[in-house]
């Protein structure tokens, strides 16, 4: 292997096979290295970690790990009106979280309220290809082969 030394992300770089870690930009790494692996698991498991009825009224804005002067903190955004419910369930949220990563993850919970609904976790609603608009784009199309195939396959897609 041979040692590269112009290059704009790091001083040195190593030519050939190297770790996927390594091939990231440095900024990117960083925020895996602050954020990463807990905050990414707590997104991917909120709700079976909180339950369906908190699941519906909050989620978690970001994790801040612990360091020698703070503890590990979880910011949960929480919908407006339903902080109360969210108050009495944080040592439950602590308790699961732990019991989820099997070591003591998050010491403290912070709430912020917001108004409005959810982004984070809404649901994408499928659009059916032959309503109106797409009727007219699809009957404009010469090929009868295709115009049937598109229209089959809405059917399959509607099934599903």
């Amino acid at each position: 292997m041979e040692f590269k030394y112009n290059t704009k992300q790091r001083i040195r770089t190593i030519q050939g096979l190297r770790s996927f870690k390594d091939a990231l930009p440095t900024n990117v790494r960083k925020i895996i290295k602050k954020k990463g692996y807990i905050y990414s698991e707590t997104l991917d498991n909120w709700r079976y970690i909180v339950g369906d009825d908190l699941f519906k009224v909050c989620y978690p804005k970001s994790f801040k790990s612990s360091n020698k002067l703070s503890a590990s903190i979880l910011n949960i955004m929480v919908k407006r009106g339903h902080e109360v419910d969210t108050e009495y369930s944080k040592n439950l949220i602590i308790q699961k979280m732990n019991k989820f990563f099997g070591y003591k993850v998050v010491e403290k919970v912070k709430l912020i309220t917001f108004e409005g609904d959810q982004k984070k976790f809404k649901k994408k609603i499928k659009k059916d290809a032959t309503k109106s608009e797409y009727l007219e784009k699809i009957s404009n199309i010469k090929n009868d082969k295709i115009k049937n195939s598109l229209i089959k396959l809405d059917k399959v897609f509607k099934k599903k």
